[in-house]
């Protein structure tokens, strides 16, 4: 009952592995979509510039 198993250490590792890379990959998520914002929010200042430049020039 005490004996050292290999397979259950093997299984305990992948498993902490696993919930590491979920982790990971969350994080990762979410960062994208705070970069993707930020890059869609510069977009937008971008076009709003141009458009206001146009309108003064008609």
């Amino acid at each position: 009952m005490g004996a050292f198993n290999l397979g259950d250490a093997l299984f305990q590792l992948f498993s902490l592995g696993f919930l590491v890379l979920l982790v990971l990959f969350v994080a990762f998520v979410f960062r994208s979509i705070k970069q993707r914002t930020i890059q869609l929010n510069r977009l937008e200042e971008k076009v709003e510039k141009l458009s206001n430049e146009g309108e003064r020039g008609n």
